[in-house]
């Protein structure tokens, strides 16, 4: 079966029943994002622990693609057991904390330590690495810019969500990349993250920019869109891109990390964007706005079901 990037155009169709059932005997490589797709919060999306148990069965292979940088992967594992996905293992699972840390280690050999904002699973991964860390938890609460000390060997910014930032953090990590050698990433770029009660959580988007207009500079972006994460996944298990469908919620990221991988991509519509604007961008007369659209999309991933009972 030809995939929808193998014809040279964005589909954006939903599909069901035979569709999806010739995608999945197309496809052996299975990327997902979690939340908005595999679940919201703490609750599983209805139907997607059996999805995950039967695409194994099958013999595909599954890996889990996330920007939360918040967790390591090990207890990552830990809440997909919790939430009902068994067998998953921490080995399947790139979040953007994880795969900076690889970029830290392999590509850049940073040789110094790396200033973080973040929470401990940023901190976690990197010291998991090898790679020494260095934060403000040690500062005092009323330490300001003007007397704090700075460390002489930061090599490195490395930006995340961090639900403790300060103006001292801030300050602190514009000061470190006033020396061009030092290296300016950001786990992410996600701008928010939904909450129950119609409310948003900012996301590490918004922290990685405010350090950009501060220090002049522009951060490297290690999680979705960009096409490292699925490098990290081919450089381990030698996976080809036209055998990949991505699955995610949020066009902007999933769809476009797809697009730049060239992957085949799903929206399901169980998260954060919405058929209508996908049909937007579709559209849209900008051909960049394209690389949001979807090959293909289903209502849950929970539609994978019949599909395979058909077998």
């Amino acid at each position: 079966m030809a995939g929808a990037f193998a014809l040279g155009f964005k589909q954006c169709r939903k599909i069901g029943g035979s569709q999806i059932r010739s995608l999945l005997r197309a496809k052996d490589v299975f990327l997902f994002d979690c939340d908005g797709v595999l679940w919201n919060g703490e609750a599983a999306v209805t139907g997607a622990p059996k999805v995950l148990r039967t695409l194994l069965k099958h013999g595909k292979h599954v890996f889990f693609v996330t920007n939360n940088c918040t967790k390591l992967r090990e207890n990552y594992a830990k809440k997909f057991s919790r939430l009902g996905f068994t067998g998953v293992r921490p080995e399947q699972i790139f979040s953007s904390s994880y795969c900076s840390a690889l970029y830290l280690r392999d590509v850049a050999r940073v040789q110094g330590q790396v200033f973080v904002i973040g929470g401990e699973g940023v901190r976690n991964e990197l010291r998991q690495a090898g790679i020494p860390v260095v934060g403000d938890e040690d500062e005092a609460p009323d330490a300001t810019i003007f007397h704090c000390g700075l460390a002489s060997d930061v090599r490195a910014v490395l930006v995340g969500h961090d639900d403790k930032f300060t103006f001292l953090k801030l300050a602190k990590a514009s000061c470190y990349l006033r020396n061009p050698e030092c290296l300016f990433l950001a786990t992410d770029a996600d701008p928010w993250h939904p909450l129950p009660g119609e409310r948003i959580l900012p996301g590490s988007g918004c922290l990685s920019a405010a350090l950009e207009v501060a220090s002049g500079r522009k951060a490297m972006v290690i999680g979705k869109p960009s096409p490292f994460m699925f490098e990290c996944i081919s450089s381990q298990f030698s996976v080809d891109p036209a055998q990949c469908l991505m699955v995610g919620d949020r066009l902007e990221t999933d769809m476009l990390f797809g697009s730049n991988c060239g992957l085949d991509t799903m929206l399901t519509l169980t998260g954060i964007s919405h058929m209508k604007t996908a049909q937007e961008y579709k559209d849209c007369d900008h051909p960049a706005n394209h690389s949001f659209v979807p090959d293909y999309v289903v209502d849950t991933i929970a539609d994978f079901l019949p599909a395979f009972e058909e077998d």
